[in-house]
């Protein structure tokens, strides 16, 4: 009787991935995504975001960052997702610079800085006490919303 199981697709060894990142196995999502080019599974967004994001939860800016570079070289296209989570990663490494310096370049990677971004961003500032900082971001923020959103905010104060 032929095996009638499924094979493994992009989409399970996404979800692998996830599952990983969310029980905070970082090594263990990496050791997924390395695997799928020997199996001819080719990674995706999903798969460099949720990797990227499991070593933003496990403490591995380094590790995070190597990703979104390897990402860039790649034909996977980055988006706000991609940058937020390295931005996320290098402030919980404390390397509040590196996580201002991926928001400064986004829109020269055709990435457009999302809520996300730059909420990561902020945090990072505050992080280390650049509060200065963290409210020039805050401004620029609220600089970027829509004027309907702009004026629901400026009512409330």
């Amino acid at each position: 009787m032929p095996d009638r199981r499924p094979s493994p697709n992009a989409f399970s060894y996404n979800a692998a991935i996830s599952a990983c990142e969310k029980g905070g196995h970082w090594p263990h999502a990496l050791s997924i995504l390395s695997s799928m080019p020997d199996l001819r599974i080719a990674l995706d967004q999903i798969s460099y975001n949720a990797a990227i994001s499991a070593c933003e939860k496990g403490g591995q800016w380094q590790l995070a960052l190597g990703l979104l570079s390897t990402m860039r070289g790649s034909t996977v296209i980055t988006g706000a997702i991609s940058y937020s989570a390295a931005i996320s990663a290098c402030e919980k490494g404390g390397q509040w610079q590196l996580a201002l310096n991926l928001l400064r370049i986004m829109p020269d990677m055709r990435v457009v800085p999302d809520e996300i971004s730059y909420s990561a961003a902020i945090s990072a500032c505050e992080k280390v006490g650049q509060w200065q900082l963290a409210l020039n971001l805050l401004n620029t923020t609220l600089d970027a919303l829509p004027a309907s959103k702009r004026h629901q905010l400026q009512c409330c104060h």
